[in-house]
């Protein structure tokens, strides 16, 4: 893999630890979900603006632009409500194992948005890796409406991923990261007033919340959004979607250094993982070798 392409590619393994970290943030903060998305995407936009203070020219936005980000910062903060609640009504691992349906989805709407052929490869590896994660954890009739949560949380997921990475052609990174966030939060702020939610209850928020939604909307967004999305211009929507089905693994080595629930992993567990490494590892692989293949063959002709 080239050294650029290996650096984003390492990049967004940092990039996917730190949001499986953010499922662990998600069951520690005691709000319920479309509040936490509320003060984890205001938080962020604020976050960003400081940054983007030392670039001005970054805050122009092309009126043809606004719909653009308006319509994918409402899928953003749609997402993360319907992530949020998947794992508060059922539990980390539930959620997260039905998130890796993302690469299953995104096989599909790659092809429709950039217009080319399926290819079978990406089936049927975004396949496997839902059978590794599968194998991983086992579904209780109980955590039937996590799972829809999460199911529906991770198209949006994947249909975000794709709508980015044709963005991120023509838009700077941080621009775009910013308005999304904005836009998302302003559909929030819309839905929670006509629910008449904003009372002096809704602001009484703990202060180890706080410490928490500090480092979920600093670090575990602002941050990891911006650069997640930077690294789309050097790795396809689909290596993005398949290589963020790795967060479960590392969201469940989390849980045991945090919650200490070592003694409940079945072999199962590292079985699971062995096919879901194996196949981000031979994706990258035949990523590499197809771009490789395709540069000679444009350098001979």
């Amino acid at each position: 893999m080239p050294g650029s392409k290996l650096k984003n590619y390492l990049q967004l393994h940092f990039i996917v630890f730190i949001w499986g970290f953010t499922a662990i943030l998600g069951k520690l903060i005691q709000i319920e979900a479309v509040s936490l998305v509320w003060y984890r995407m205001l938080l962020a936009v604020i976050f960003i603006a400081f940054y983007l203070l030392r670039t001005p020219a970054k805050f122009r936005l092309e009126k043809k632009a606004v719909l653009k980000f308006v319509f994918s910062g409402i899928i953003i903060a749609v997402h993360w409500i319907t992530f949020f609640k998947a794992i508060k009504v059922s539990n980390v691992s539930v959620a997260l194992v039905t998130m890796s349906t993302g690469a299953f989805f995104t096989a599909f709407l790659e092809p429709i948005f950039f217009k080319r052929k399926m290819n079978p490869v990406e089936f049927l590896m975004g396949f496997l890796v839902v059978v590794g994660l599968y194998i991983i954890f086992n579904f209780e009739s109980q955590y039937t409406l996590g799972i829809l949560y999460a199911l529906l949380s991770s198209f949006l997921s994947a249909l975000f991923s794709v709508l980015n990475g044709l963005y991120v052609k023509k838009y700077d990174a941080t621009t775009i990261s910013f308005y999304q966030l904005l836009f998302g939060v302003v559909g929030v702020s819309c839905y929670l007033a006509s629910q008449a939610t904003f009372t002096s209850s809704f602001f009484a928020i703990s202060t180890m919340d706080w410490v928490y939604l500090f480092v979920l909307s600093s670090v575990c967004t602002a941050y990891a959004f911006i650069a997640s999305v930077k690294v789309m211009k050097y790795l396809t929507p689909y290596t993005v979607m398949l290589t963020i089905n790795l967060e479960p693994i590392y969201a469940i080595v989390l849980a045991l250094l945090i919650f200490g629930e070592s003694e409940e992993m079945k072999p199962e567990f590292y079985l699971g993982a062995v096919i879901v490494l194996g196949v981000v590892l031979v994706n990258g692989l035949i990523k590499n070798k197809l771009n490789s293949k395709l540069k000679i063959k444009l350098k001979n002709e």
